[in-house]
């Protein structure tokens, strides 16, 4: 279970910085398409938000502790923190699909050690946050492409 419960460990940090990552670029868009990308990102913030509850609630279903410090957040998440506000919305977006990966790459590692540990309630999870993603990339792809 040790490793299970480090592999959401990372997967409920990586939402929790991407969520942080869509509110921030939500409060601070600008541009021609303001509307259209602070919605969008409304809509992507709401979602990282609802995720982090429910993952970190996983961690305590196997019995262990779920973090419990921004400093244990950011040690935990491999999203890398802005440096700077980015400069325009294609280098949000950018920064963003970016970071859909890194919480990709973490769900697909808690599915894995959740097969085989048997926790298919966990691994049921990682699987619909999986397809959640998938359709972030998507909107995020396409909104690159503009």
């Amino acid at each position: 279970m040790e490793q299970l419960t480090a592999a959401l460990n990372i997967a409920v940090a990586n939402t929790f910085v991407m969520y942080f990552k869509a509110h921030s670029y939500h409060w601070n868009v600008e541009g021609a398409d303001f509307t259209q990308y602070h919605d969008f990102l409304s809509d992507l913030y709401t979602d990282l938000h609802d995720a982090v509850d429910p993952t970190a609630e996983r961690i305590r279903v196997i019995g262990q502790y779920a973090p419990h410090s921004l400093k244990d957040m950011l040690e935990s998440s491999t999203i890398k923190e802005d440096d700077d506000k980015p400069s325009s919305p294609r280098e949000m977006f950018t920064n963003l699909l970016d970071a859909n990966k890194e919480v990709v790459d973490s769900l697909n590692k808690v599915f894995e050690l959740a097969t085989s540990a048997k926790k298919q309630g966990i691994a049921d999870f990682a699987a619909g946050r999986l397809d959640v993603h998938d359709k972030h990339a998507w909107f995020l792809k396409s909104l690159l492409k503009g």
